[in-house]
């Protein structure tokens, strides 16, 4: 019989005020920290927080895919 694998999703939500691509790392590098055996992300969602006309903070919902340990 084959191996065979478990995976869990948890959504991350984090902002960066230089850019989405820094957002993803933001929130990846945050996720990390916490969870083990991390093997993907979907990005869900991008969102821009402005104000006085400006935006001020670039946001991404995501998904971060991990594979739960025995």
């Amino acid at each position: 019989m084959p191996d065979s694998r478990v995976a869990r999703v948890t959504e991350v939500i984090a902002g960066s005020t230089k850019g989405f691509d820094d957002a993803v790392q933001t929130g990846f590098k945050r996720a990390v920290k916490t969870l083990r055996g991390v093997t993907g992300l979907r990005v869900m969602e991008f969102r821009v927080a402005v104000e006085n006309e400006k935006v001020v903070e670039y946001r991404v919902r995501m998904e971060v895919i991990f594979v739960l340990e025995d």
